[in-house]
């Protein structure tokens, strides 16, 4: 089936039911194909999103954060190429009741990618290195090219932090910057 049959009949009100059985069928055969740990992640982040859905911020739940902190965030599903399901992530600032968060990771290959002036002028200018950060256990990258505001209840705990005054934070901010408003190369998309 399409994802426009799909959409479709969901629409019809009479066959919701009737779909939405359908849909679970679907996506329990999904699930059984899937690696254990991908699995997981799947059914961490339906979880999470069961219990936290109605939370305006983290703060009902009692994680108080703010700007530099270094999160343990459910991102939730994602498409390829996109930061999904459980990851840290770096809050660069929070507005309107959301926080606008850098995905990163600690993956040794993705850290040997990322662009480092020095270390690795060639890497990926989209990852950016921060090293060990205190409170973490391993060196870290950011994703800085999936950044986004979120609803902060997505955030589950405060891990560590990078003070808003540092030399570290500001070059942060600055290539975070140049990748949202100066991207070295543009696609435009069909």
């Amino acid at each position: 089936m399409n994802s426009s049959t799909l959409q479709n009949l969901l629409n019809d009100a009479s066959s919701a039911h009737y779909e939405m059985h359908h849909v679970m069928y679907i996506k329990e055969k999904e699930y059984e194909r899937l690696p254990d740990k991908v699995l997981q992640s799947h059914l961490i982040s339906e979880a999470n999103w069961m219990m936290r859905k109605e939370y305006r911020s983290c703060d009902q739940l009692g994680v108080r954060i703010e700007i530099g902190d270094i999160c343990y965030i459910d991102f939730g599903q994602a498409y390829l190429n996109e930061a999904g399901f459980q990851h840290f992530g770096l809050i660069l600032s929070v507005f309107n009741g959301k926080a606008f968060v850098v995905p990163m990771t600690s993956n040794p290959s993705t850290y040997a990618q990322a662009y480092d002036e020095f270390k690795q002028p060639h890497g990926k200018k989209h990852l950016m290195r921060i090293g060990l950060v205190k409170g973490l256990n391993r060196e870290s990258v950011l994703f800085l090219n999936d950044c986004k505001y979120i609803n902060t209840a997505r955030i589950i705990d405060v891990k560590a932090r990078i003070p808003q005054n540092s030399a570290l934070f500001q070059k942060i901010r600055e290539r975070v910057m140049n990748c949202l408003i100066q991207p070295e190369s543009s696609t435009i998309l069909p």
